[in-house]
């Protein structure tokens, strides 16, 4: 029935969990761009593309994001050898022309500001969810964080740009004591309906 082997649905799937705790191993700039190359891939609306992931390496940068994370966070993404931000570029139609060229006019589509800005967020919530399926295939482990000040990191990190932060995420190896116990999933008949 799967098209993928019982292997791979339990590395991105059944037995991939979210990392509290990461090892020191670095992640390469070649690892999220093989993340990236599988991630590309999911589809989008119009193929709008809006994704756009900061990479937080320097310390005067991850200094800045640490103060814009609640509490509970901050161990976690302090210890995480990689932090992206995962963001969503407000002027991701300017692009449409290479991205969406069997619609000449789509760009049209987007000129209202608060229509664009929620779409751009709700196409980069999906593309996270392919972002954090990469890492997955890759063997790394995702820590995807919503506790955070989305404002602050965009006036601190992101200032000056047309980006807009929807979530960060660790990436890296576990380290020791990574996961939680694993919570319950409800079931397929609680949240499937036939009409």
């Amino acid at each position: 029935m799967y098209a993928i082997d019982p292997q791979a649905q339990n590395v991105l799937f059944r037995e991939a969990r979210t990392a509290n705790t990461f090892s020191s191993e670095p992640v390469s700039d070649e690892q999220i761009q093989a993340i990236y190359e599988l991630a590309k891939w999911g589809p989008t609306s119009m193929n709008t593309q809006p994704l756009r992931v900061v990479l937080v390496r320097s310390d005067a940068a991850k200094s800045k994001l640490m103060n814009r994370l609640l509490e509970g966070n901050k161990p976690k993404a302090q210890q995480a050898p990689l932090v992206a931000i995962i963001a969503a570029d407000l002027s991701f139609h300017d692009r449409l022309e290479e991205t969406f060229p069997i619609f000449p006019g789509a760009k049209d589509l987007y000129a209202d500001d608060t229509y664009r800005t929620q779409f751009a967020i709700g196409q980069t919530w999906l593309q996270a969810g392919y972002f954090i399926m990469g890492i997955r295939a890759l063997g790394l482990a995702a820590g995807p964080m919503l506790g955070i000040d989305a404002a602050g990191i965009d006036a601190d990190l992101l200032s000056g740009t047309n980006l807009r932060t929807v979530m960060v995420v660790n990436i890296g190896k576990p380290g020791e004591n990574a996961w939680f116990d694993r919570l319950p999933r409800l079931s397929y008949e609680s949240v499937t309906t036939v009409l």
